[in-house]
């Protein structure tokens, strides 16, 4: 893991990283999800592979449960085998370019935010929710991150540390030189 930016905002931690988000050493992961939280590739699928197939046994029966999930929707289920204790399942927008993402984009962070104080998570860390292959552009969802981040820090005093962590050294890149709040 790689810290590429550290900033304090109201006594909150906020870090922008590049590493492998199943490796993070903190209460809970956010997994970028799709609605039926069938989790097969990219970020989800690395997740399951890392955290054992009780994630996705959880999720089905979420879904059975409670139906497929809205965009900008968030759940929890256990971390399994994972080093955070719980993964937190958003749904992130497909980019289309037709109105309406950047709000469902926010809800997702925000949402995401939220449910780690449901299980009084004092640290989080996310991936850059829908700007891999759902294909919101990079460069237009680190400002909806720092807002929908910011936001929730102003209302909530929950957590404590906020990673956003990526992979991908393109994607860590343009988060720590874009992000400010």
């Amino acid at each position: 893991m790689e810290i590429l930016k550290e900033l304090d905002y109201n006594g909150v931690k906020i870090q922008i990283v590049r590493g492998d988000i199943t490796e993070e050493n903190v209460d809970a992961i956010v997994n970028a999800a799709n609605r039926f939280l069938r989790h097969g590739g990219g970020v989800a699928g690395a997740i399951v592979r890392a955290g054992g197939e009780k994630i996705q046994e959880e999720s089905d029966e979420y879904v059975r449960t409670h139906g497929p999930l809205r965009t900008g929707e968030a759940v929890i289920t256990s971390g399994g085998r994972l080093k955070a204790k719980y993964v937190i399942h958003t749904v992130g927008p497909v980019w289309r370019g037709q109105g309406g993402e950047d709000s469902l984009l926010y809800d997702a962070v925000f949402n995401a935010l939220l449910r780690a104080c449901e299980v009084r998570a004092k640290s989080v860390s996310m991936p850059a929710i829908s700007t891999g292959i759902y294909g919101f552009p990079k460069e237009r969802a680190v400002p909806i991150f720092a807002r929908a981040i910011k936001d929730f820090i102003d209302t909530h005093g929950c957590v404590k540390l906020i990673r956003i962590c990526n992979i991908d050294y393109e994607t860590a890149k343009i988060f720590a030189e874009k992000f400010e709040i």
